[in-house]
């Protein structure tokens, strides 16, 4: 499995209830930081569908949802 880019979706993997996020939340990578381990700036959204709340999260607290991903992809032929 790749590892998650800017832009992708991604699933948290455990509760972060001091920001009010469960397990299961989907969430859009804003960032990615490299020093000193991997990390992302996730962004979630909250009950009205409107992004707000943001979290830096380890690797292992986040699946990246390729299926979505693959979902999004333009799949319509390109002109030669």
């Amino acid at each position: 499995m790749r590892q998650p880019h800017i832009d992708d979706v991604v699933r948290l993997n455990q509760d972060i209830p001091e920001l009010s996020l469960s397990r299961g939340q989907l969430g859009v990578i804003r960032s990615t930081w490299f020093a000193p381990s991997v990390a992302y700036e996730v962004e979630f959204a909250d009950s009205q569908c409107e992004y707000g709340t943001r979290a830096l999260l380890r690797d292992s607290q986040v699946t990246l949802e390729e299926l979505l991903f693959e979902q999004n992809v333009d799949r319509r032929p390109q002109p030669a």
